[in-house]
């Protein structure tokens, strides 16, 4: 898988999109992050494995303890490529305005005949 589905892959779970949001505030244990959520650990460290693949968290390594940190180069990529789509939408959006500008001025001009 190329490296922006693997980050579209896991961004597509809300635990792992909670867990990035935490991680945006600074470094976080495993038993730090699980806090939050009704689920296990090993679930929460499946969802850091799928973020770590994806390119997304790094876990250091500090005696026992192993930070999680955000890695926020491949949210770029998707950043990016949402873009595109962006100015598609906005272009878009800027002729439909357009239109009914002129639906609403030729409205204007038949009540007033």
């Amino acid at each position: 898988m190329d490296q922006l589905s693997e980050v579209f892959s896991a961004l597509a779970d809300p635990t792992r999109r909670a867990i990035l949001a935490r991680l945006a505030e600074g470094e976080a244990t495993v038993n730090q992050l699980a806090e939050p959520f009704p689920i296990s650990l090993q679930a929460v460290s499946k969802h850091l494995k799928v973020l770590e693949r994806a390119g997304l968290i790094t876990r250091g390594k500090a005696a026992q303890w192993r930070p999680c940190r955000l890695d926020p180069g491949p949210l770029r990529e998707v950043a990016e490529w949402i873009a595109r789509y962006q100015r598609f939408w906005e272009e878009r959006y800027d002729r439909l305005d357009e239109y009914v500008k002129r639906l609403q001025k030729d409205q204007a001009q038949q009540e007033e005949e």
